[in-house]
């Protein structure tokens, strides 16, 4: 079942007469619970796209079906109610509110969705990344390895049937950004949750079963990639 549709995907920014083209004519569908990776050079239009996608931004034209709704005729509003009920967010510079606790990060999603057991869901959370020591730290206190455990954490906890990932272990060391990896991945796969990862990693991208190559914000290839190292067969 389709999770995830774009067709016709194109993005202009004009400024006075300037007009530059960021992506164009952009296809491709991604299945309920399918890990997916975008990759390509800084300035290929990778971001962008993962934007147009979740619905941060609009396209200039072209469509994007998301959770079997098609966000072009939605107001911002409407995206953005999209977004908090079916959609998870993991970024570079992992986006903590610095006022708020380990613990206060990961329920915002849930009390903006009036979710009565959200400290509770966020406890759970927080210990399943390993961090339940840590979660009346702020982020300051919290290492970059840590802080991204906390994103992982908030980003899964609205159960979100989407997950989009921008540049994840980007500003992390190796090791903890391949623990970082690890993590993302195994909980990925204990909820049954889609994943879209944007990276210019080739290694991070062969751990996803599909793999699209973009340039000059143009698809230059997609392929299947058989040999993904998570899927349900490595992780049991």
């Amino acid at each position: 079942m389709s999770i995830l549709k774009v067709s016709g995907l194109s993005k202009i920014y004009e400024s006075g007469s300037r007009r530059l083209s960021v992506l164009e004519g952009i296809n491709f569908e991604i299945n309920e619970g399918d890990t997916f990776s975008i990759v390509g050079p800084s300035g290929s239009g990778k971001t962008t796209l993962l934007g147009l996608c979740a619905g941060l931004d609009k396209a200039t034209s072209g469509t994007v079906i998301l959770c079997d709704t098609q966000l072009d005729k939605l107001s911002e509003d409407a995206r953005a109610k999209v977004r908090n009920q079916s959609v998870g967010f993991i970024f570079q510079n992992f986006q903590l509110i610095q006022t708020l606790t380990a613990l206060e990060n990961v329920m915002v999603p849930l009390e903006l969705r009036g979710e009565k057991s959200a400290r509770k869901r966020s406890m759970e959370l927080l210990d399943r990344v390993g961090l339940s020591d840590r979660f009346d730290h702020y982020p300051t206190q919290l290492s970059g390895g840590e802080q991204q455990r906390v994103s992982i954490a908030r980003a899964f906890s609205n159960n979100p049937r989407i997950l989009f990932a921008d540049e994840p272990t980007g500003n992390l060391d190796d090791e903890t950004g391949s623990n970082v990896e690890a993590l993302l991945f195994e909980i990925n796969l204990e909820q049954g949750t889609t994943l879209v990862l944007v990276t210019h990693d080739m290694d991070l991208a062969r751990k996803t079963q599909r793999i699209v190559r973009i340039k000059g914000g143009k698809i230059i290839s997609d392929e299947m990639n058989m040999a993904a190292e998570y899927n349900e067969v490595s992780l049991h």
